[in-house]
């Protein structure tokens, strides 16, 4: 019976029922009180441009809301925990499984069942749902809440060099040849780097070379003088390599996206870490929601009327609250090369499914 970590059907079920009920509650509760108070900070940012109302404010609920599940999943299934042992032992339930013959590992089965299927459910809303509700927000977010792009992967106030002259744009869309620039400004720059001329235009295309800018004004500094052009090329130093390299949100790309992003990047020479790093954190980040059981297990055992129960819930949700810090902190560590990436993301998963397996090894079983 040791070895059998689901020796009943009707406890399993008890169990994996009680704990998914409480994550799903205590998930709903979090979403909604940091809901409403981000509406309290975003509301008057959004009401501010003309023409946005009651709709551009539940749009921005329905692209908040996915990024907040994401992030308190894990959160949820910590307090769940232990809400649900803490409740178990206090109700001497606890006592009775542990008298019918079972393990404090056969008594956690249960939740770290329902800890699974948390996480994978978790990859997969993270994959389908939060990365376009991040690049969608994200490009919302950088018009200062105007129209919604057309184009989520739209980036706002971009810059390119070509030698010491400079091609500023207000927004990039398009990929590839079909690119365009809305808010054009093209910097010329003598030996010293002082600007001899400025262009300016609504619209650019790729003009391979160069970028054709459309309805021109051009000033010269020297001069004073201003002309103006139907079309006018320039920046024939600026490739489309430059535009495929752009800055990559792995928060707004999901697995199959961003490893594209980092072979196009480790092939023109680009430092990766940071991106790999996020890559390997798309697997280990999900699957903590396996991890909280056994870091909040510590709430569930001992006797209730020993005036302990309280202490060893803090225990369970300091546990559970410094495996996020470390695992935010070697995340940064990786950031900058400090640490490889795989050991960034993975290393605070396995650092603190030890401590918690040792905890309860040690004190149960």
């Amino acid at each position: 019976m040791l070895f059998d970590f689901f020796p009943s059907r009707v406890l399993t079920i008890y169990l994996a029922k009680m704990f998914a009920v409480r994550i799903i509650a205590v998930l709903a509760m979090l979403v909604l009180v940091l809901m409403m108070l981000d509406l309290l900070g975003k509301t008057g940012d959004i009401l501010a441009v003309e023409g946005n109302g009651e709709a551009e404010l539940w749009l921005y609920a329905s692209l908040r809301v996915p990024q907040l599940i994401a992030r308190f999943l894990p959160y949820s299934v910590l307090l769940a925990t232990i809400i649900t042992l803490a409740g178990l032992n206090q109700n001497s339930e606890v006592i009775a499984m542990k008298a019918a013959g079972l393990s404090a590992h056969q008594i956690l089965a249960p939740l770290l069942l329902i800890g699974g299927v948390v996480a994978l459910i978790s990859f997969a809303f993270n994959e389908r749902v939060v990365t376009r509700a991040n690049a969608t927000l994200s490009a919302w977010e950088a018009v200062d809440y105007a129209a919604v792009p057309e184009d989520p992967d739209a980036r706002a106030n971009v810059y390119f060099s070509d030698g010491g002259n400079v091609l500023m744009g207000r927004t990039l869309d398009g990929i590839g040849a079909d690119s365009v620039l809305t808010g054009v400004t093209f910097y010329e720059r003598d030996d010293a780097g002082m600007i001899t001329r400025q262009i300016t235009a609504e619209r650019a295309t790729f003009a391979a070379p160069g970028w054709q800018l459309e309805n021109a004004e051009r000033f010269s500094v020297a001069t004073a003088n201003t002309e103006t052009f139907d079309t006018l090329v320039v920046a024939e130093g600026v490739e489309l390599s430059q535009i495929a390299l752009r800055r990559v949100n792995p928060d707004a790309e999901g697995v199959a996206e961003l490893t594209r992003s980092i072979e196009a990047l480790q092939g023109a020479g680009r430092r990766t870490s940071e991106l790999e790093a996020k890559w390997w954190h798309k697997f280990s980040g999900p699957l903590s929601a396996v991890l909280m059981p056994l870091l909040g297990a510590v709430a569930g055992f001992g006797l209730a009327r020993s005036g302990n129960l309280f202490i060893r819930a803090v225990i369970g949700m300091a546990l559970g609250f410094a495996y996020f810090v470390v695992d935010n902190a070697a995340l940064a560590m990786g950031s900058f090369g400090g640490y490889p990436p795989l050991i960034a993301a993975w290393a605070p998963f396995f650092l603190f499914l030890f401590i918690g397996e040792t905890v309860l090894v040690r004190t149960e079983e």
